[in-house]
């Protein structure tokens, strides 16, 4: 998950900064890009110390800080490392070379994971206080002793299985992610020494809940300790130890592959088995323990080793997340329900006829992910739809929307799905849906090879009084159900003819590559999206230069690409008043005079994970929400969104659903303050001061109508109105 963060800082007694980045050769007009998405992930962690969150929502926070952190040694790291075996000495846009940066990752990761296990510490402290209790090994009771004893005979003894390393035992495969433990023993009989390794299977649920009425947990590895003499009888435990391997997961695109389906299948068995990036030992492992480790699975200790770290008491802080499904509600977020929006239940939800009278702005997952599965539904069910088009990027393990579109299919609508298989750590799923619908009778399309389609769209065909109407949905987010729940993002339904000629014209260019031509409004990558945008950028300059007002508002999830950030350093110092709201990695550094010093950056963490992209320039005008240029994407701002992916960039102009997101959901993100960071000129991250009047954007959205509902169907006087007039 890719999920969800200031002065108050973990360790700001620590003699090193932690947040620093960077600055290269360039003299500092870049903050460097994996620094950056460290610094982000510490604002995840360091949710685990807001006071303000309920204890176990504190602990999610810490779990997915720990998931984050392994994704990025898996993908991230393990690119770099690639690069230093090779020898590419390509630097960064902030002038450092695969090494250096590497060298800078690794001492920035080492503190992250300290600070990791410092708030773990301080958390299983306050859950004990709160009755939820991961017991130590000194702390089991003999009525707990006996129960575990029995449970470790009969639950996990029978699947594991120890091997013996010594020279007729190679050293065994240890897969991705996988833990593990190493035992020095010495025989009884004869006070022979032997070394042996467990395994612990994935499929064994880490933590184990203890009987009685209080939640109670135990590793799992601290039960295989504490009964090792069961699996090893006739032995005497001189030292054991936990470590876990992390391995390169990237899977790179061969441009000889025929077959993608089969490559990519191929391709995912042999991730597993990936080289190790990292080598994640138990701190206090005897030496003689670790030597092994370091020699069987480090690599090499320089150079293009393993990365190995001494990572605490507690590996893999992801797996905390089976604690925080205990079930204690009164240690969680208070449960939301997400509303229907009521513009569609004027309809009789009537889905066709509701985007027929107006174009609709759903925003998740304040208004559920359903409707968009009711759109899908309908088109399915029926008989005037004669065709369905659809993207598939991240569809999740949940089945309604293939169900939907091969529902369509069995119906005998032309059905198209491009289904993308380099969507990273869903390629095994993505596969699993294409067969699924292929078997259904829809055209399955694979898009190119070398870019990846991220766009969400979803185009619908319906007979209408002997002529055809297409409606359509563009979305920020995946067509999945499940983070639908917890991604603030936006869901734009419109029957606009001119859109859905566009559309069909992105369908034909992905599927055909049939180059379009004389679009009016959806805006592609990698056509012409960054040419646009630079154009945008180009007016507000100009416009600031001949005394007009201009300003630039964007929120996104990262902002990487240097000649659009070098094309906001000359907005900013032509006077265009620039606010950004970057959830993650920002390469641009704000607030240096002369470079950006009317650009401001912030960043927002809290109960969902800010994940819209939407786009305004003021467009000159002195009340800027009367006129802004207003857009929706699917991209960052990212060499891969203009180069590499398929993306696209649509003009909102119908003025109410142009207001509702500007005025609402843009604005709303500008004022809050109880979840917000500003980056700093030197690349730290300060939490912003709530103030006399402290807002809280998710809090705003979750208790009051839903943006679909304004209008005609809900009073004005009911919606409390945010505005860039009053607010910003």
């Amino acid at each position: 998950m890719t999920r969800p963060a200031h002065i108050a800082r973990l360790d700001q007694d620590d003699d090193e900064p932690y947040a620093g980045t960077g600055a290269g050769t360039d003299g500092g007009r870049y903050f460097n890009r994996e620094l950056s998405w460290l610094a982000f992930n510490r604002r995840v962690m360091e949710e685990a110390c807001n006071p303000a969150h309920p204890l176990l929502e504190r602990l999610r926070f810490l779990s997915i800080s720990g998931s984050n952190l392994d994704e990025f040694f898996m993908v991230r790291v393990a690119g770099l490392k690639g690069q230093q075996s090779k020898d590419v000495d390509r630097r960064s846009v902030d002038g450092l070379t695969p090494g250096q940066q590497l060298s800078e990752i690794v001492a920035e990761a080492d503190r992250l994971m300290d600070s990791q296990q410092a708030v773990w510490g301080d958390l299983r402290v306050l859950l004990d206080e709160a009755g939820l209790h991961v017991l130590r090994r000194d702390a089991v009771d003999d009525a707990t002793e006996e129960w575990l004893e029995g449970h470790f005979r009969t639950q996990i003894f029978p699947i594991l299985t120890p091997q013996a390393l010594d020279p007729a035992h190679p050293f065994p495969f240890i897969p991705n992610k996988g833990m593990s433990v190493i035992f020095d023993l010495v025989r009884t009989s004869d006070d022979e020494p032997i070394r042996e390794l467990v395994m612990l299977p994935a499929a064994m649920p880490r933590f184990i809940r203890l009987p009685g009425d209080e939640d109670r947990y135990v590793a799992v590895e601290s039960v295989l300790k504490r009964f090792a003499g069961l699996l090893f009888p006739g032995y005497v435990v001189h030292g054991a130890a936990t470590f876990r391997v992390l391995r390169d997961s990237d899977i790179e695109i061969e441009e000889e592959a025929e077959d993608l389906v089969r490559y990519f299948a191929n391709a995912i068995k042999r991730r597993r088995r990936g080289r190790v990036i990292r080598l994640e030992l138990e701190t206090g492992m005897p030496d003689a323990l670790a030597a092994v480790l370091k020699e069987e699975l480090g690599g090499g200790l320089t150079g293009t080793g393993a990365i190995i770290t001494e990572s605490g008491n507690l590996l893999g802080i992801n797996d905390l997340e089976a604690i925080v499904d205990a079930d204690r509600p009164d240690l969680k977020f208070p449960p939301f329900t997400p509303r229907f929006p009521e513009r569609i239940r004027e309809f009789g939800g009537d889905c066709f006829a509701a985007i027929r009278a107006k174009d609709i702005v759903v925003h998740h997952p304040y208004e559920t992910f359903d409707v968009v599965l009711a759109f899908l539904k309908q088109a399915a069910a029926d008989p005037d739809v004669v065709a369905i088009k659809q993207t598939l990027y991240r569809a999740g393990k949940q089945p309604a929307v293939i169900n939907a579109l091969i529902a369509a299919a069995e119906a005998g609508k032309s059905v198209t799905a491009v289904v993308e298989l380099k969507a990273r750590f869903d390629e095994e799923q993505n596969i699993v849906w294409a067969s699924a619908l292929e078997r259904a009778g829809v055209q399955v399309v694979y898009g190119f090879i070398d870019w990846k389609t991220h766009a969400k769209v979803s185009l619908v065909v319906r007979r209408e009084g002997g002529q055809f109407r297409t409606y359509c949905h563009f979305g920020t987010g995946n067509y999945h159900p499940i983070t639908a729940k917890i991604y603030t993002d936006l869901s734009f339904f419109t029957a606009d003819r001119q859109i859905g000629s566009d559309a069909s014209q992105m369908f034909n260019y992905i599927t055909g590559y049939v180059e379009p031509v004389a679009m009016k409004s959806v805006i592609l990558s990698p056509h012409d999206l960054r040419a646009r945008l630079v154009a945008l950028i180009d007016t507000e300059t100009a416009n600031a230069r001949s005394g007009c007002p201009a300003a630039i508002w964007a929120k996104m999830n990262s902002l990487v690409d240097p000649s659009v950030i070098e094309k906001l350093y000359e907005a900013s110092e032509a006077g265009v008043v620039v606010d950004l709201i970057i959830r993650g990695i920002c390469c641009l550094r704000p607030g240096v005079p002369g470079m950006s010093s009317n650009i401001r950056v912030k960043s927002i963490v809290g109960r969902f994970l800010e994940h819209s992209r939407i786009w305004a320039f003021g467009n000159g005008k002195a009340l800027p929400n009367d006129g802004a240029q207003l857009f929706i994407s699917s991209a960052d701002w990212m060499p891969r969104n203009f180069d590499r992916r398929v993306e696209y960039m649509l003009p909102i102009e119908n003025p109410t659903v142009h207001d509702q997101i500007l005025d609402q959901v843009m604005v709303a993100n500008l004022i809050d303050t109880e979840q917000s960071w500003e980056l700093l000129a030197d690349g730290s991250y300060a939490r912003e001061d709530p103030g006399d009047r402290p807002f809280n954007l998710h809090r705003y959205f979750m208790t009051n109508p839903s943006l679909s509902g304004r209008g005609d169907s809900v009073g004005a006087d009911i919606v409390p109105t945010l505005s860039l007039r009053r607010g910003h």
